[in-house]
């Protein structure tokens, strides 16, 4: 059984928002972008984090290894509490996780060739590094996700932004990461280069046993990519699943209608499928409904969903869910 390197529990993810205009005296309000998540990832898995525009994927993913802090909860990495670590301690453990970002070109620094990019987390956490070593270590990387060695020079606006992608997962693995953090890391491309990257990304993952949480929109690549799906929303979570057990049998309405509309290359069968529309906006994070946070755009909301939160429960074989009628 693989080992658990990551424990998350009861994760809350607050902000204070002040009203545009509003007075020196104006109270602020709480805007709960991440309220009570909890999740383990094992070695080598990839869990896929999926949900609407302001979910707070994002924010779940950049609190796990404190980018932005957390209000409250459990972060356990590789059995320690992430949370309570001084900024040493933060530093030494960031060596062994890193991130991929949504824009690839944007999280680039243009003034610097993409040699110095990729080698720069190398050059940050081991500076006692040889120069001789660093070069080599930045070209072995660079073959490995498909970039030719003689381009070191170049820089970020000189490539497409599928090979600008390349570097930034170039400059990830340069740590030898027992964790990838993938926020989006595809939404930018085009259909053609985005199965380019998720196919990089799982041929890499293999061969060095890489950890990933997987962030999209697109249902149909985090199912290709992930093993286990949690789904978000309004920074709740509502369903947590095997991938496979997820499409085949989603339990949550939010999550049925999610992949309703994901599209099926069959023109037959997409002519011919039911698809589930969700109607409504989605509420305000600073002002969340009472109860099932769902329920303001449930088909099958009843006075329960409005009164009482549903409970997290196993709804069979560990597919979870948070649904008064899942059944």
């Amino acid at each position: 059984m693989s080992e658990t390197i990551m424990q998350v529990q009861d994760l809350k993810v607050y902000f204070d928002v002040l009203p545009q205009g509003a007075m020196p005296w104006t109270k602020p309000r709480r805007l709960r972008a991440v309220d009570g998540v909890t999740f383990d990832l094992k070695a080598g898995e990839t869990l896929g984090i999926v949900g609407e525009s302001g979910c707070g994927k994002s924010t779940l993913a950049r609190a796990v290894i404190r980018m932005i802090p957390a209000e409250a909860g459990s972060v356990l990495w590789l059995g320690q509490e992430l949370l309570k670590f001084d900024k040493k301690q933060l530093r030494n453990q960031r060596k062994q996780v890193q991130m991929i970002f949504q824009d690839p070109l944007a999280s680039l620094n243009p003034r610097m060739n993409i040699g110095e990019i990729i080698a720069e987390p190398l050059k940050t956490h081991y500076p006692e590094t040889p120069k001789a070593e660093i070069k080599q270590r930045v070209r072995e990387v660079m073959e490995k996700v498909g970039l030719l060695p003689n381009l070191v020079n170049r820089y970020p606006h000189e490539f497409s932004g599928g090979q600008c992608q390349r570097i930034g997962i170039a400059r990830a693995l340069i740590m030898k990461p027992k964790l990838i953090i993938c926020d989006e890391p595809v939404s930018a491309l085009d259909v053609s280069i985005q199965a380019q990257v998720v196919n990089l990304l799982k041929e890499l993952q293999d061969e060095m046993g890489l950890s990933l949480i997987f962030i999209a929109h697109d249902l149909s690549i985090v199912k290709h990519i992930s093993t286990r799906i949690m789904v978000l929303y309004l920074g709740n979570m509502v369903e947590l699943s095997d991938s496979a057990d997820l499409y085949a049998h989603p339990r949550h309405p939010y999550t049925q209608a999610l992949i309703s509309a994901v599209p099926i290359p069959d023109p037959e069968i997409e002519r011919n499928k039911e698809v589930i529309l969700i109607e409504g906006d989605l509420p305000s994070p600073i002002n969340p409904p009472s109860g099932c946070v769902f329920r303001t755009r449930c088909p099958r909301a009843a006075d329960l969903c409005a009164q009482q939160k549903p409970e997290w429960r196993d709804a069979g074989d560990g597919h979870m869910v948070a649904c008064h009628f899942h059944d």
